[in-house]
């Protein structure tokens, strides 16, 4: 068995400033997305310009931020929210959402679709291979802040948490304050191998041919959906809402079953119909 090797929250801090490693998480994956956009929109006849890559980010930025924040508000922090509206805008104590920054992203690229005048589809699939290079940075972070952790296992990879730590006491530990918990499940690092590095070969390789139109975005929800799925399994719920049914179906799993028949649907729009490959358009940006 393994034993988790627990990280200060902050990388570095100049008095009251600090720089923690869930934003340098949110920062590396925004980086990285910009930097293959932009190699992408290098390529002959992509259709994109690099200077529409870097107002993308800005957008995705924006609807990942305010979406996922909202998302976990209204998802799973509900009662909360309604005793204190303002816990909505309280973003320095945690708590995003993949699904309703998947919602934000979704109406932040219709904006950036308007604004450049682009197909709302052509937008959707060049930018779904890079997402996964912010999903899998942010399991990481996940990790390093010791939270979202899976059940109780017997594989030689668990992870045995140290009871001195008061989030993990009474959870894991049975209440003790010393020695260490049974083994569990590094559900985050599942998350970061398949949401991240998988998903993201998966849809590197699938795009770099030209394919119908909605067919990533196809393949990306439904193997993001599938992924999440399969994890929650052995992911723990939220302590204050705990598994909705059959002591095993979780908000994950509500959540992320959309994704998939969105997927499913998607990628019978773009082969079941034939529809054919749309060819890059010229940039019309406004000027």
């Amino acid at each position: 068995m393994l034993t988790y090797p627990e990280f200060e929250p902050a990388i570095v801090s100049f008095g009251p400033l600090a720089i923690r490693w869930y934003g340098l998480m949110y920062l590396i994956g925004f980086a990285g997305g910009w930097w293959l956009g932009r190699v992408r929109a290098r390529q002959p006849n992509s259709g994109w310009q690099p200077r529409e890559v870097d107002d993308l980010v800005f957008y995705i930025g924006l609807g990942t931020i305010l979406g996922g924040r909202l998302g976990y508000t209204l998802f799973y922090n509900f009662p909360v929210f309604l005793e204190d509206p303002v816990e909505l805008l309280r973003i320095w104590r945690g708590g995003m959402s993949f699904h309703g920054g998947f919602l934000g992203v979704m109406a932040a690229l219709w904006l950036f679709k308007r604004r450049y005048r682009k197909d709302y589809w052509q937008v959707v699939d060049f930018i779904a291979p890079f997402v996964p290079i912010g999903l899998g940075a942010g399991r990481l972070g996940n990790f390093i802040n010791g939270e979202l952790w899976g059940s109780f296992t017997t594989l030689p990879w668990g992870m045995q948490l140290p009871c001195d730590n008061a989030a993990y006491s009474q959870q894991f530990c049975g209440g003790a304050t010393t020695g260490l918990s049974p083994p569990v499940h590094p559900s985050q690092l599942y998350e970061f191998l398949l949401e991240g590095v998988a998903l993201f070969v998966i849809l590197w390789v699938f795009s770099s041919r030209p394919r119908p139109t909605m067919a990533v975005s196809g393949v990306f929800a439904l193997g993001y959906g599938v992924f999440r799925f399969a994890v929650e399994f052995v992911r723990l719920p939220d302590q204050h809402i705990g598994y909705l049914a059959f002591d095993w179906l979780t908000m994950g799993h509500v959540l992320s079953t959309p994704l998939i028949l969105v997927g499913l649907i998607l990628l019978w729009l773009a082969y079941g119909r034939a529809q054919p490959v749309v060819q890059p358009q010229p940039n019309r940006s406004k000027k």
